[in-house]
């Protein structure tokens, strides 16, 4: 998949993988798994980037995965890395470098520079999310770069959506405290008979009604906000409205599928 505003961009490639097209066998069919996981053998993992690296028209570029923890660190690629760093989002300028983050449900992100020729892909779940990962590769490319936010180009790809993400009280609880607007990130598990929806996370008096045990949470609009807030044009963020749980003829989900899941990949990079 990609995103017209950015295809345009001669000197550019990127992408968002789907589900198939691969030489990986998951549940009787062919997938482009593009993770080392313990079902998959690292041939067909390797074949299947190579695919993905072709279909994207990046097959002579080298690819720079990074080794995702679920964190705010940020990496800067000036050459191509021998080994993947541990972080959860790289920047370059590095032209024949194709970045690349992998997700199941989390929000990939892209980030696109058209007037200094830089880039930068994220993987924000939402422990990065919290950690305003997103707002902070913003900063980095704006220190590295010089790129001024409101020039920046956002591709947000498919990731579960706010209508099937589940997640403890507790973590709204912890974005509430982060971000003023959090309530507009959640949404109760309704079952009919709320008269209050999230009437535990504003500042209004306790009432009668007990907290939920779960709330939805909507990653995709809590990092279009930060986005928004980071400076980004509201015209330059391009958001997918595929849910990985919904979609998964289409593409991959952790949450449904289980270790049984593959791996999505978003790529960006520079042409040589």
């Amino acid at each position: 998949m990609q995103v017209d505003a950015l295809a345009k961009l001669p000197w550019l490639v990127h992408g968002f993988s789907t589900r198939g097209g691969g030489v990986s066998k998951l549940d009787g069919e062919r997938v482009l798994n593009v993770g080392f996981t313990e079902w998959d053998s690292r041939e067909n993992v390797k074949e299947n980037r190579r695919k993905l690296q072709t279909a994207v028209g990046a097959g002579e570029m080298s690819l720079a995965p990074v080794l995702q923890f679920h964190s705010d660190s940020i990496v800067l690629f000036d050459t191509a890395p021998s080994e993947p760093a541990r972080a959860d989002a790289s920047i370059t300028k590095k032209n024949g470098l194709l970045l690349a983050i992998q997700t199941t449900d989390c929000v990939p992100i892209l980030l696109v520079d058209p007037e200094h020729r830089a880039v930068a892909a994220v993987h924000a779940g939402w422990r990065g999310t919290l950690a305003r990962i997103e707002e902070k590769a913003v900063g980095r490319m704006q220190m590295e770069f010089k790129s001024m936010p409101e020039a920046l180009l956002a591709a947000v790809g498919p990731a579960i959506g706010g209508c099937c993400y589940e997640v403890g009280t507790e973590v709204a609880a912890a974005f509430s405290a982060q971000f003023s607007n959090a309530a507009e990130f959640f949404d109760e598990l309704h079952t009919g008979d709320e008269p209050n929806p999230l009437q535990w996370l504003n500042m209004m008096p306790p009432g009668h009604q007990p907290p939920p045990e779960k709330v939805l949470l909507d990653l995709r609009k809590a990092n279009r906000a930060q986005l928004v807030g980071a400076g980004v044009a509201v015209k330059n963020i391009f958001v997918s409205d595929l849910c990985t749980a919904c979609r998964r003829d289409l593409l991959f989900s952790y949450r449904k599928q289980g270790a049984q899941s593959g791996r999505m990949m978003a790529v960006v990079g520079i042409r040589e």
